[in-house]
């Protein structure tokens, strides 16, 4: 039985990712009609006025909706590897290349001893809650990067330090991923690579770091955490209000400079616990890693900076779902239940993005509701994941699981790893 359950699960796994993303590519390319604001334009109108601008050979810097570090330029030229489709199409054609390319890497991950294949299927179930937002926007490629960083630091460190790097020059978030990698190894190729990979942008393409002086300027995006005091306020007379700001809808108006740097204030303790959890754990009497370190911290620290930014985009979600799927590739994964809130605050991030936006931006007691219940998930994931976290390497007596070797940065060379 066990046998014939294990040969039927990819066919189930097959089916189940062809028939979502089918839908999803209907969605994207109109076939079909998604009810709410088109979320493809992103791609059909400013990612492509984008990619004619980089063909030039330089950054759109006029244009302050342009909020990405410089290799980002890739994945909004990328169309041109299938010239023979319009634009938008190819991005599109091409996100889904990228999903079923992430599908592949985790259901090789989740086999072996002390793997799951519980890892791919939280990616097939989790990314079409999301809506096709999921194709119209580049993260899913950056998701992609990071999951093989992830998933290539128990056998080759040097190449998750280098994927790492380019995630990070593709959409910064994926430097996390390097919180929980052991050794010096995959940190001294992330400096060499990200450090070599910037120098060529800056010196070959004008504006490659414009970002940074755009992203300084945001204000308190509408869904974002610190967005549910303006929500509130603006039932007790609160005389500010939402407009487009830098490519996205954001509250404008008195005290949103406060609650910005009370964002980014948590953001810096959050950054504070992550060091200080590394130190700690990096000591010669703390225990080792066990192989599902890397992704558990990476996936709390994307969670803790997910949750204190002034922004929270539904495509933010496509991140935790693929770092959620690397732990759950891991039978000994403390972040089951982290990863089960995320899942379920997929469907209300679908919800209140794109079908009921117009709640959200008018503060309506739906849209609040709705940003109440999904930030709220996230935020109970983040503390929940960051005590398992601790527990799990910190606490007096923490182990590796004996059915799950540790990472083979710390284990004799003879000792096998169980990483793909």
């Amino acid at each position: 039985m066990e046998t014939r359950d294990a040969g039927r699960s990819p066919v189930w796994l097959l089916t189940a990712w062809g028939a979502t993303r089918l839908v999803l590519l209907l969605f994207v390319l109109k076939v079909l009609v998604f009810p709410g604001p088109d979320v493809t334009g992103d791609v059909s109108v400013i990612y492509r006025d984008w990619s004619d601008v980089l063909r030039t050979g330089t950054f759109p810097l006029s244009d302050v909706t342009w909020q990405y570090p410089p290799a980002a330029a890739l994945a909004v030229l990328s169309p041109a590897l299938l010239p023979f489709l319009e634009y938008a199409t190819a991005f599109f054609v091409l996100a889904c290349a990228t999903d079923a390319a992430v599908l592949a890497l985790l259901w090789r991950a989740g086999r072996g001893a002390g793997r799951s294949p519980r890892g791919a299927w939280v990616w097939v179930a989790g990314v079409p809650l999301l809506g096709p937002t999921v194709y119209a926007r580049y993260d899913v490629m950056v998701t992609a990067v990071a999951v093989a960083a992830l998933l290539a630091a128990g056998r080759h460190p040097r190449v998750a330090g280098a994927l790492a790097a380019l995630g990070a020059l593709l959409k910064v978030w994926p430097a996390l991923v390097l919180v929980g990698m052991r050794g010096r190894a995959p940190w001294i190729a992330a400096a060499v690579g990200g450090a070599g990979l910037a120098a060529l942008f800056a010196v070959s393409m004008p504006g490659a770091f414009a970002f940074l002086t755009f992203q300084r300027e945001r204000g308190v995006e509408v869904e974002s955490l610190g967005s549910l005091v303006f929500h509130v306020a603006r039932h007790f007379g609160w005389e500010g209000g939402v407009l487009l700001n830098y490519g996205s809808m954001e509250f404008l108006g008195p005290h949103v400079d406060t609650v910005g740097t009370v964002a980014l204030g948590l953001s810096a303790v959050a950054f504070g616990w992550l060091l200080l959890w590394r130190l700690r754990a990096s000591r010669p009497t703390a225990p080792r890693f066990a192989a599902h370190t890397a992704a558990d911290a990476a996936f709390v620290a994307v969670l803790m900076f997910t949750v204190t930014s002034r922004v929270i985009s539904p495509q933010y979600l496509v991140w935790l779902v693929g770092l959620g799927a690397v732990c759950r590739c891991f039978r000994a994964t403390r972040m089951r239940v982290p990863v089960g809130l995320v899942l379920a605050a997929t469907p209300l991030t679908l919800l209140e993005f794109p079908l009921l936006f117009a709640d959200v931006v008018a503060s309506s007691p739906l849209g609040i509701t709705l940003l109440f219940v999904r930030n709220g998930l996230l935020v109970t994931a983040t503390l929940l994941g960051a005590h398992a976290l601790w527990r799990g390497t910190l606490h007096r007596g923490a182990t590796p699981t004996p059915t799950e070797p540790p990472d083979r940065t710390t284990t004799p060379a003879n000792t096998p790893t169980g990483t793909p």
